[in-house]
């Protein structure tokens, strides 16, 4: 006869199951940006105190010392006393937090403060003249007497656009391939030509213009129309300008694609050259766009390289390969130069488009150039657990 034992189950003093401890909360990740409302009041009043401290010093021992004196005493006055009092409050590794991010932003603000100046100045210079026309027209027919909103600078818009795009034609693939020669090569000749684009980026612009001028225009101007004064020697010298800046932006581009795609396309069979044009530039395609823009809005404000090439010319000239050509640049420089108050302001317009051309450019090299992959993680909903989930554990 077997005899059965009671169940586990059953045991009437068999202790419960402890409660499940609670998850582990993680810390949230502390960020410079998180200043309190107790950093602003601290900095508000540390500013208040070095500006009174500041000036009562400067009104008892001086008669007066300037603004700009004035402003960096109490700029060092005030990071002292801010420190100070935040190493009293939350301790010297706090403060020395606080007191690098209060450098930083003093540095965005002074740099801040003259680009907006400037734009502003221009706004309110450019505005009064700015028309639908000057889209339109060029200055055919205007006279000095005229007032600033006859004419227009088409014939300006026009030139810039068509030698932006011959120098980026003859640009873009040297650039590309001079980048890829220095980063996908392991020849003896990349540390002279590096040296060579380096030389190159800081060259001025106007020695650009001065090369075209003396190789190609003085000996061969007389014998074909193509070496004279126009639109295409504008391009050979804005793209002397703008070759050292796309070949050092795709260059750094190229070096962030990660080696291990080269290694694979190689494993495969596949020739360097063949993983260069399949995989390397496909990979680093949004920042060799961005280069092509950071180098088109580098050269499509430059004026002295066209002061030897293009001339300028004051009516509509479509065709860059004959005759003179007129420019946004040069726009702006011949009108602001002259004595009359309506060829001020028209020069004035013609800069504030160039301006808003150039500002483009830069804002759609930051949306190309923008990492798509840093996207912040996607939250899910959290399911509540309902009571009837806690079940008993079976008997064995």
């Amino acid at each position: 006869m077997t005899v059965v034992g009671p169940s586990r189950t059953s045991r009437p003093d068999r202790p419960a199951d402890p409660p499940a401890p609670p998850p582990a909360r993680l810390s949230s990740r502390r960020r410079p940006t998180d200043l309190t409302l107790d950093d602003y009041l601290t900095a508000a009043a540390s500013g208040a105190s070095a500006v009174a401290f500041t000036w009562m010093v400067v009104a008892r021992l001086t008669d007066g010392i300037g603004w700009f004196p004035f402003v960096v005493i109490s700029y060092v006055i005030f990071m002292v006393l801010f420190t100070l009092v935040t190493a009293d409050r939350l301790g010297r590794l706090a403060a020395m937090d606080r007191l690098a991010t209060v450098v930083v932003g003093t540095g965005a603000i002074v740099i801040l403060i003259p680009l907006l100046w400037l734009i502003g100045y221009i706004v309110v210079k450019g505005m009064p003249a700015l028309r639908a026309t000057f889209f339109v027209n060029d200055l055919s027919g205007v006279a000095a007497t005229d007032v600033a909103t006859a004419g227009g600078g088409a014939h300006a818009i026009v030139g810039t656009i068509q030698q932006v795009t011959l120098a980026l034609i003859i640009t873009l693939p040297l650039s590309v391939s001079c980048a890829v020669f220095l980063n996908e090569t392991t020849s003896r000749l990349r540390r002279p030509v590096r040296i060579f684009v380096d030389a190159m980026s800081g060259l001025p612009s106007v020695v650009a213009g001065l090369f075209i001028f003396a190789t190609l225009i003085i000996p061969l101007a007389e014998t074909s129309s193509l070496f004279g004064y126009n639109g295409f020697m504008a391009s050979l010298a804005l793209s002397m300008v703008m070759m050292p800046t796309i070949t050092r932006t795709v260059e750094v581009v190229l070096r962030l694609v990660p080696g291990g795609l080269r290694e694979a396309g190689l494993a495969l069979g596949a020739s360097r050259a063949r993983v260069v044009w399949s995989v390397v530039l496909p990979t680093a395609r949004s920042g060799v766009t961005t280069a092509v823009v950071l180098g088109i809005a580098r050269a499509v404000g430059e004026t002295a390289p066209l002061l030897f090439t293009s001339f300028g010319y004051d009516l509509m000239n479509a065709n860059p390969f004959d005759g003179p050509q007129d420019s946004l640049p040069l726009f702006v420089y011949k009108n602001i130069r002259k004595p009359a108050e309506a060829s001020i302001e028209r020069g004035f317009a013609g800069a504030l488009v160039l301006m808003m051309l150039v500002l483009s450019l830069f804002v759609i090299a930051r949306i190309i150039g923008r990492d798509r992959g840093a996207r912040p993680p996607r939250r899910l909903p959290r399911l509540a657990r309902p009571d009837s989930a806690r079940t008993e554990r079976s008997p064995s």
